[in-house]
């Protein structure tokens, strides 16, 4: 399975909650993408990364409040294909489709401070780093912290 082959990987995971993936964990990711596209009101749009015709990520768009016009971008790309733009590539157009087909008002997305590749596509594709949410998320190794970077509707069109 194409989501194994980077889901199982330490580097791919190693600033994120889960993973390595067993089998049965990518499958069990596979199985929720597809019961959580059939949700009505959908929240959360998951998106198959495909390069040379080979599904090499995948990239995901989660709506957080309908009020308050929030979204969520993430992104995971196999690291074979890291440095080649993909994951810039993919959270542009993951921004597009929250302002263009769900209005948001803004779109925000978080990563590791250890992870610099994320926060240098963060920056590329125009979000604003908001600062540094202390012990936002427990890793296996102990509480991470997250940089928060958003980007407003108002700022994207301009």
């Amino acid at each position: 399975m194409a989501v194994h082959a980077y889901a199982s990987q330490e580097i791919v995971c190693q600033y994120q909650p889960w993973g390595p993936n067993t089998e049965i964990e990518s499958q069990d990711f596979v199985n929720q993408t597809i019961k959580d596209s059939a949700q009505n009101p959908r929240t959360r749009f998951v998106f198959a990364i495909i390069y040379d015709e080979m599904l090499i990520g995948a990239g995901e768009l989660n709506i957080r409040s309908f009020t308050n016009k929030v979204g969520e971008i993430g992104y995971i790309v196999n690291p074979d294909y890291w440095g080649k733009g993909i994951a810039t590539e993919v959270a542009t157009l993951l921004i597009d489709f929250g302002y263009g087909e769900h209005q948001l008002h803004r779109i925000y997305a978080t990563c590791d401070p250890r992870n610099i590749g994320s926060s240098k596509v963060l920056e590329k594709v125009g979000m604003t780093k908001e600062g540094r949410i202390r012990e936002d998320l427990l890793l296996k190794d102990g509480w991470r912290d997250s940089l928060l970077y958003s980007v407003l509707e108002h700022e994207w069109k301009s």
